[in-house]
């Protein structure tokens, strides 16, 4: 379904996922998922027969399961309860929500299909089905809120915007008898900052959604195809489908809108094919839409 291997878009990032047995949504263990991957190839020291009473215990690690490369959504799919909130965000029978482990903005999170039979099926072709389409539409709907429920969080005291609103909020923390919040000024509305979309050619094999706030803020944004591919038509919204037949996204085989010019997304200014420029200026832009 994905690119070839030396796809820039994926190839600094696929790192082994593996289903930690050992943990359980409970523990305080902060090991990452790349270490814990490295750890499970390390070679390892002799291991002393295992009693009865731990055998068990054994048994249960030696079935973890290793999601490499590609195939790495697949252990959140497979396992979401292993993994701690800072990763799996939420899940039920229908789909994983994840933190993307590679943000390419302040807030980036992943929608994943349980459904077998459309895990690795192409993302255009898969939401087709107006079954998965209707799932996914309700489930984007409620990654779109706690993403803007996060940014609100981040930034809402930072937002011109919200001014009345955090005045509201500070007015009634001093008050004998604090008003009901639903009577404060609305403030920002920070759902209007956050998109969605599957990649028309994805470079991870697990079909998987993007739900992200749009100001492209990350360490993790490196080159000039990831920027495309979340600010081109090479982001398909949910909201899209069903695709026309005669939409060129659907035979798109190439990658051609990875290779525009650099558009800033706030302002319009073309930078051509100079990412370092974007870079720079993506953070005077991220520090002015933050404060609107």
């Amino acid at each position: 379904m994905a690119g070839s291997l030396t796809d820039p878009i994926a190839a600094d990032e696929m790192a082994g996922t593996e289903v930690p047995a050992e943990l359980s949504p409970n523990t305080n263990n902060k090991r990452s998922i790349s270490n814990a991957f490295a750890e499970l190839m390390a070679p390892k020291a002799k291991q002393a027969k295992p009693s009865p009473g731990n055998q068990g215990s054994q048994r249960k690690t030696q079935t973890s399961k290793i999601f490499s490369r590609r195939d790495g959504l697949g252990a959140y799919i497979e396992s979401p309860d292993t993994f701690p909130p800072s990763r799996v965000v939420y899940y039920n029978e229908e789909v994983v929500c994840i933190n993307d482990l590679y943000p390419k903005a302040t807030v980036h999170l992943l929608i994943l299909p349980r459904d077998p039979k459309f895990q690795m099926v192409h993302p255009i072709v898969a939401l087709e089905n107006p079954g998965l389409r209707a799932t996914l539409k309700k489930e984007v709907a409620r990654a779109k809120e706690l993403v803007a429920s996060e940014l609100k969080r981040k930034y809402g005291r930072d937002s011109a915007t919200s001014k009345a609103y955090n005045d509201a909020v500070d007015a009634s923390l001093d008050a004998d008898d604090p008003p009901s919040p639903s009577t404060f000024p609305s403030g920002r509305d920070w759902s209007q900052d956050v998109k969605d979309g599957i990649h028309a050619h994805p470079s991870m094999n697990h079909l998987h959604v993007h739900v992200l706030s749009r100001d492209m803020h990350s360490e993790c944004l490196k080159h000039r195809k990831h920027y495309n591919s979340f600010n081109t038509d090479f982001l398909v919204s949910v909201d899209a489908f069903p695709l026309n037949e005669d939409d060129e996204r659907k035979k798109m085989q190439d990658e051609k809108y990875l290779r525009n010019d650099l558009i800033c997304w706030r302002c319009g200014r073309n930078f051509k094919e100079k990412f370092a420029k974007l870079k720079e200026h993506l953070e005077d832009e991220w520090m002015a839409w933050k404060q609107e």
